[in-house]
């Protein structure tokens, strides 16, 4: 068979090496000896002999998913074999976690990870429901965190010198040391009177990184997550 499909560019390779790399821009490939865990129906092929089980959130996480309409619906795969990972042609990044360490990370940017990492849903500090009810998983250990976004992220380093304020609709996650609490930038006045509407966004202070989508969620996309 020949023509540029099947060039070095479109055919898998074999695995050079267990546990999660990058296959492509839209991409993620594990290589499976154990268990891992991943965003359900983001599985698009698989080789080997794999099992695939729904994984639940807990009574905590299960109420807060009620309460919010965010989440992080999982499932566990276990076996022997290599798995790929996608969704919606987003881009793909890998994350690595270290021991002592935490990364916050919105539900709806989690692609995969590492059986040796821990997760919990937790409300962003200073936002509440009032707020909009973020709610942010927060990993912790050490190990590789697959994530997805709409185009290519930027990554902005926050100084105790120099906060960064961001959409709450495009932000994707933050380092640990970081504080957050909610900014209002415009007056109610000023949005009646035809203003950006940017009335509310998320302040960062201390020292790390804040990662940010380069577009807002829609409405309909909010939905589809």
């Amino acid at each position: 068979m020949k023509g540029d499909l099947f060039s070095s560019q479109h055919v898998v390779e074999p695995a050079v090496e267990p546990g999660m790399t990058i296959e492509n821009a839209k991409c993620v490939r594990y290589a499976v000896n154990g268990e891992m865990y991943a965003r359900q129906g983001a599985m698009i092929a698989h080789r080997g002999t794999l099992k695939f089980e729904r994984k639940g959130q807990g009574v905590g996480g299960m109420l807060k998913r009620a309460v919010t309409g965010e989440g992080l619906p999982l499932m566990s795969v276990q076996g022997q074999g290599e798995a790929w990972f996608a969704h919606e042609a987003q881009n793909c990044f890998i994350v690595e976690v270290e021991s002592g360490d935490q990364f916050t990370v919105n539900g709806r940017n989690v692609l995969c990870f590492d059986a040796s990492l821990s997760y919990e849903i937790k409300t962003v500090k200073g936002s509440g429901i009032a707020g909009g009810g973020l709610f942010n998983s927060v990993f912790t250990g050490h190990g590789r965190l697959g994530l997805v976004c709409d185009g290519n992220p930027l990554v902005i380093p926050v100084s105790p010198q120099a906060p960064v304020y961001v959409d709450t609709d495009a932000v994707v996650g933050w380092t640990a040391r970081l504080q957050t609490s909610l900014h209002r930038s415009q007056s109610i006045g000023s949005m009646l009177r035809g203003g950006s509407g940017e009335a509310v966004q998320l302040m960062l202070q201390g020292e790390g990184y804040v990662v940010v989508r380069p577009s807002e969620v829609t409405p309909q996309k909010a939905q589809q997550h």
